[in-house]
């Protein structure tokens, strides 16, 4: 609950003005709402299916988390230097000039929205699987969500910063709840007379050569499934200039988020390594449905649907809270119409709120997830790359420029992130050409669209 001051401030600011009323614990909240959703159910068997051992599967995810560890340091400097609204786009348009910010700008709002109806269709999938009576179908579902979540947006930052919170607790009780009933009941391969050591090596379910060349093949799908499940640990961005002490609160939100988010995957592999053989795991869709069943028997199916609803739900309330600043930012900075810069009295970008709701339901309706997936994912990894060479550039053209936090590890940690990205990009490149050449189409667009928004918006009286 927000403190007096905080609601005195709410209630005296101006209606174009954001609130600064946030704290670490939103910021956390946001971190993890913003990174687990359902994929952590899948990923471990992909995972799984690409190493098929368990000290390798650890490796992997304990990699993943020092790679999103060390992004969250740099970026956590960016933020600290520069709080304001709109992520990205705020260090692109520093370092790079005002197109690089438009740009930036651009594919971070187009991948949110596309991200955002990929959620709220799975939430429809699941809501309809566990309620099949129901007279809707499964876009009707999702399209209700996505409105569901704006009304509550719609009443304020502090509604959208408390159920930020109430979502992502839930979703960690969940999880814990889960991976403490793994830890608690009998192995598996006990249970079936197997004599296979906690975090032993077994075969898959398809067999990897034992060649360097096809176990490095392995490493490369596996750490582009783990990076990808990573994703969203910079959700405090977007909040920046919204913490109350941002020189202090959002580095610690970054960092902390991280190694939240990071526990509980550990936590998650650890549990199902415990429960489960290796190649059960290899070869299964959603391992952690194969842990409920063996755990629970005939209610595993349901148990599984209502801990991704509640990992989804949290996410979608994340990216409805985030995207519509990305416009805020943008129009505020004099980079798109100045009719988004307008904030409520309550501290909601309304008219950025209304236009997101409304393109991700047009994805809903219309849209094709696999494609429209193949190609955010892609622009998310474009945008860490632009933050990190803002980061570099930042250094090298404003040595001046006031840091109260700086990268510890800068340049080692921002070199193997840019690196990192770079690598992620080129193998994007090369085995999905069709979206990495449907995201370069984005790119391109945003050239026209930064013209035609310079010419739309009002000249500056004389």
């Amino acid at each position: 609950m927000s403190s007096p001051d905080q609601a005195a401030e709410a209630a005296e600011a101006p209606p174009s003005t954001l609130l600064h009323i946030l704290g670490v614990s939103f910021g956390i909240a946001g971190a993890v709402g913003g990174t687990v959703g359902a994929g952590i159910l899948r990923t471990p068997g992909l995972v799984a299916a690409q190493l098929g051992s368990g000290p390798l599967i650890v490796a992997a995810w304990v990699a993943g988390a020092l790679y999103a560890l060390l992004g969250a340091l740099a970026v956590a400097e960016l933020g600290a230097s520069l709080p304001r609204a709109g992520g990205w786009t705020v260090y692109a348009r520093r370092a790079l000039g005002d197109q690089a910010g438009f740009t930036v700008g651009w594919i971070d709002w187009v991948g949110h929205c596309a991200g955002l109806a990929w959620v709220a269709v799975t939430i429809g999938d699941y809501t309809i699987g566990l309620l099949p009576a129901l007279p809707v179908g499964g876009k009707a579902v999702a399209l209700l969500v996505l409105v569901g979540f704006a009304l509550i947006q719609q009443l304020g930052l502090e509604a959208g910063s408390l159920s930020q919170k109430i979502l992502s607790l839930g979703k960690a009780i969940a999880f814990l709840g889960l991976i403490t009933a793994c830890f608690l009941h009998a192995p598996l391969r006990d249970l079936a007379g197997l004599a296979e050591p906690l975090l032993d090596a077994a075969e898959p379910a398809e067999p990897i050569a034992a060649s360097g060349i096809s176990l490095g093949i392995g490493v490369v799908f596996a750490m582009q499934a783990v990076i990808t499940t990573y994703d969203g640990w910079h959700s405090p961005i977007y909040f920046a200039e919204e913490f109350a002490e941002p020189s202090k609160d959002l580095p610690r939100s970054l960092v902390g988020g991280v190694l939240s988010v990071a526990g509980l995957y550990l936590l998650v592999n650890l549990a199902l390594l415990r429960l489960l053989p290796v190649s059960r795991i290899a070869g299964s869709v959603l391992p952690l449905a194969d842990a409920a069943e063996v755990i629970f028997g005939t209610w595993s199916a349901q148990l599984i649907v209502v801990l991704a609803l509640i990992s989804s739900f949290g996410l979608v309330n994340a990216v409805v809270m985030g995207a519509p600043r990305i416009l805020f930012g943008l129009s505020r900075d004099g980079l798109f119409l100045p009719q988004f810069a307008a904030v409520s009295a309550s501290g909601t970008p309304v008219l950025g709120l209304v236009v997101t709701t409304a393109s991700a339901g047009l994805l809903v309706i219309f849209g094709d997830f696999t494609i429209l997936l193949g190609i955010a994912s892609f622009l998310y990894v474009l945008l860490y790359l632009s933050g990190i060479t803002a980061l570099v550039l930042l250094r090298w053209r404003e040595p001046d420029l006031e840091r109260p936090f700086r990268d510890p590890g800068y340049p080692i940690s921002a070199a193997i992130v840019w690196l990192g990205s770079f690598a992620f990009l080129i193998a994007a490149i090369r085995n999905d050409t069709a979206n990495s050449a449907g995201a370069l189409g984005l790119i391109l667009l945003s050239f026209p669209l930064h013209r035609l928004t310079r010419r739309l918006r009002p000249s500056p009286p004389a």
